[in-house]
């Protein structure tokens, strides 16, 4: 039972607003994944003005629009029965195409599908968002054949029961030996009646193993549960093809009468996909983190989405600080507020605190103070120095660790440096974890960092609304500097393939092709992903405004040799990768963008 139940409910028409440009994918994490598309800030005004109040009900197709982001469609279907209404206004629960991601939409947020059809199409020209058209209208194909299907098979049924009775009446006097005959008639024709269900099921074979196997089980026999019938949407076989790749990770097995098993009961919504969560999906919507536990042993929260702008996220009641207002950390702060928690800033250059201040941080004039005055401090600087400096140094985080205090080391570092700073905090009493994040400063504003963590299992639990906020995946993995290492392997990956994209486009150059057109072959292939759009489109235009700096990445790429060295394990790529962004230095690029590696090719 939907909230509302099934009575009518009026749509009203959305306020104007502002938000990114949207579209749903995958995303280059492997998770939600990441999207599959570059997401700027706009300015937009929605159309449609005052509007006519329709019915709304279980089943319609909709155009649903959360907080700042553009509409989506979608279907209203039932939500899974551990799924609680959020209070206040009424809303329907709402499962998009294109994606595997639901969420609770106020009716105010809603629009019906046919009647808006081609306003929604004007004002969303992205590849996803056709994709996501094209999947509404595929669904509505094969709604359509079934119907014919179905009402073709009445027809039939009708007329042989017509034709059976007809042959049952008795116009002799032998009437049970007509009766008998009649009666074998009809078995006759029950049987053929099975064999052409029989083979109608075959013919729809494009049924996964997982939905046959539930039609086959002892449940099935009866009546499906109408929850399980709305949940089920058909995709078009682009974006099937599209969820088959890194977003498929996060897709959502259960349903709706199998409750998510060791379901966090902190959270009352969820969200399911990544997500594109490119996949990362970029839509804002609730979402419910799961915890499950991996064959590696590691356990990840995972969700498809940020919910930056998603009111939705219960914030936990603790007092959070954070220390560290650089590319990653102002933007990890902005949605901890947004998501109502309350926070308390401190950063070296006190000047960028201000504009925290004025959307409700609060300031705290030392490292020691933040950490005395909450109850957890997330932190996150350059590099194993500023973050020994932090903790370690006058009116540091070690000056205000007394016992229960939980501090949190979000900064990309050695696991040796980690490992002493674990050590420091615990014997005050303090709790320790290390959750490194993997992204840049877009995903960072976005909410759709990846993170990584490990040390104090508790302290993760307690992280999980925060981690919410900022992020789209976490992961524990175990013991002090598991995340260090795993983050170092993972920047080593990155750092090292954008130093071949550089490679290649300045081979391109000197052999006389076309940049561009390398691009668009490379964005038809395998190696299609955000990273690989942004990054050369970053060097074609010539723009290196830092999304990730360049002297970051090289940091990385030292601390992952000097880690292979340390298990005597080679590391030539990385090794030759790191000697161009060294190069990429000297020439003063430190304080661009990874991607301004490429000048080291052309000077």
């Amino acid at each position: 039972m939907i909230p509302g139940g099934r009575g009518d409910v009026r749509a009203a028409a959305w306020p104007m607003t502002t938000g990114p440009r949207h579209v749903v994918g995958p995303t280059p994490m492997g998770g939600a994944g990441a999207t599959c598309c570059s997401r700027r800030p706009v300015r937009r005004r929605w159309l449609g003005g005052k509007m006519a109040a329709v019915s709304l009900r279980l089943g319609d197709l909709v155009w649903g629009k959360l907080g700042r982001y553009p509409p989506w469609p979608g279907k209203i279907v039932n939500p899974p029965k551990d799924l609680k209404k959020p209070r206040g206004k009424k809303c329907f629960f709402v499962k998009f195409f294109g994606t595997e991601d639901h969420a609770w939409i106020k009716v105010e947020q809603l629009k019906p599908y046919h009647a808006h059809k081609e306003e929604m199409i004007k004002i969303n020209k992205g590849k996803r968002f056709q994709q996501a058209v094209d999947a509404v209208e595929e669904f509505l194909r094969r709604a359509k054949g079934k119907d014919q299907t179905s009402s073709h098979n009445s027809s039939d049924d009708k007329n042989r029961r017509n034709s059976s009775e007809e042959r049952s009446r008795p116009n002799s006097g032998d009437e049970k030996r007509k009766l008998s005959l009649s009666e074998g008639k009809v078995k006759k024709n029950m049987g053929e009646g099975k064999k052409r269900v029989s083979s109608g099921s075959s013919e729809r074979g494009s049924k996964s193993p997982l939905k046959r196997a539930q039609e086959q089980s002892p449940r099935k026999r009866g009546r499906p549960p109408k929850d399980e019938k709305d949940l089920t949407i058909p995709e078009s076989s682009t974006v099937k093809g599209m969820m088959a790749g890194p977003m498929a990770a996060f897709k959502w097995q259960p349903t709706a009468t199998e409750p998510v098993k060791d379901a966090d009961p902190h959270f009352h919504h969820f969200l399911l996909s990544q997500t594109e969560k490119p996949a990362v999906c970029y839509q804002a919507i609730t979402k419910k983190l799961k915890i499950c536990e991996e064959e590696t042993g590691s356990t990840s929260i995972q969700a498809a989405d940020s919910t930056a702008v998603n009111g939705s996220i219960t914030p936990t009641d603790k007092k959070i600080g954070f220390l560290g207002l650089g590319l990653m950390g102002s933007g990890i702060v902005s949605n901890l507020l947004k998501m109502g928690h309350t926070v308390t800033v401190w950063n070296r250059t006190a000047e960028k605190c201000d504009l925290f201040i004025q959307e409700g941080a609060r300031l705290g004039r030392t490292p020691a103070e933040v950490v005395s005055t909450c109850d957890i401090t997330f932190a996150c600087v350059s590099d194993p120095k500023a973050a020994k400096d932090l903790v370690l140094g006058p009116s540091g985080v070690l000056q205000g660790i007394r016992p229960g205090k939980c501090y949190v080391d979000m900064s990309t570092v050695d696991a040796d440096t980690v490992t002493e700073l674990a050590q420091v905090i615990v014997s005050r009493g303090g709790r320790f974890l290390e959750a490194p994040v993997s992204g840049n400063q877009q995903l960072s504003n976005d909410g759709m960092l990846v993170i990584l963590a490990a040390g104090d299992r508790g302290l993760y639990e307690d992280c999980s609304s925060c981690f919410q906020a900022m992020g789209k995946t976490s992961f524990f993995l175990g013991e002090v500097g598991n995340a260090a290492k795993m983050m170092l392997i993972v920047n080593m990956v990155q750092g090292s393939f954008m130093a071949t994209i550089a490679e290649g486009l300045t081979l391109a150059q000197v052999t006389g092709q076309s940049q561009q057109t390398l691009l668009d072959i490379l964005n038809q292939g395998q190696l299609a992903s955000i990273f690989l759009d942004q990054k050369c489109q970053n060097i074609l235009q010539g723009n290196f405004k830092p999304d990730f700096y360049l002297k970051y990445i090289q940091k990385d790429l030292r601390l992952a040799i000097a880690l292979g060295d340390a298990v005597n394990h080679p590391t030539p790529m990385a090794a030759a990768a790191n000697e161009v962004y060294k190069r990429a230095k000297a020439l003063d690029q430190s304080d661009n963008d990874m991607s301004a590696v490429y000048r080291a090719y052309i000077h």
